[in-house]
């Protein structure tokens, strides 16, 4: 069975490069094939995101907390994710995204704000009961030319904290299926 794989970007702009640096990331990260990916572009639900209730809107929060792993990225304003995706993850009860692996993705202009997917996003997605592997990868949005080999690096450590979960959790006691 393929793992569930949901991309949320909470740039104002569509197609964004923030959005090409998630789907990167997912691909460097997993294995070709062994996933379905489906990208929330929350710019295209701007005019919605904030209409309580909206079947819409609840449909795309519950596809995404039936994920296995969901990348939460935004480029940086104010040292800190958009307003956009704040509304999105509002839209969620407390444990609502227990069971999903969220990685927290920031872009921005340069390093001044590089610990703010550490610090700002990954803390909300734990809230949310999301697991996080790691601390949040921000990308140089300067750094387009070099997008691979970077995204490439966070990959690895993604994968490499996630290996040394599954050695864990394949020795909890009454064994790892008692979980799932």
């Amino acid at each position: 069975m393929p793992l569930r794989v949901s991309i949320v970007v909470g740039n104002p702009k569509p197609k964004s490069r923030t959005l090409k640096v998630a789907e990167t990331l997912v691909e460097k990260l997993l294995e070709k094939g062994s996933y379905d990916v489906e990208v929330i572009d929350l710019a295209d639900h701007a005019q919605e995101i904030f209409a309580w209730p909206s079947e819409r809107m609840a449909a795309l929060n519950a596809r995404v907390a039936a994920s296995d792993i969901a990348v939460f990225a935004s480029p940086t304003y104010k040292a800190t994710y958009t307003g956009l995706l704040k509304a999105f993850l509002d839209r969620y009860p407390a444990n609502a995204l227990a069971g999903v692996t969220a990685i927290p993705v920031l872009t921005g202009a340069d390093l001044s704000h590089s610990m703010g997917p550490t610090v700002n996003l990954a803390p909300l997605l734990v809230e949310l009961g999301a697991s996080v592997p790691g601390r949040g990868f921000y990308f140089v949005a300067g750094q387009m030319d070099h997008l691979d080999e970077i995204v490439t690096t966070a990959a690895e450590e993604y994968a490499a904290n996630l290996g040394r979960l599954a050695n864990v959790a394949a020795h909890v006691r009454g064994g790892i299926h008692s979980f799932v």
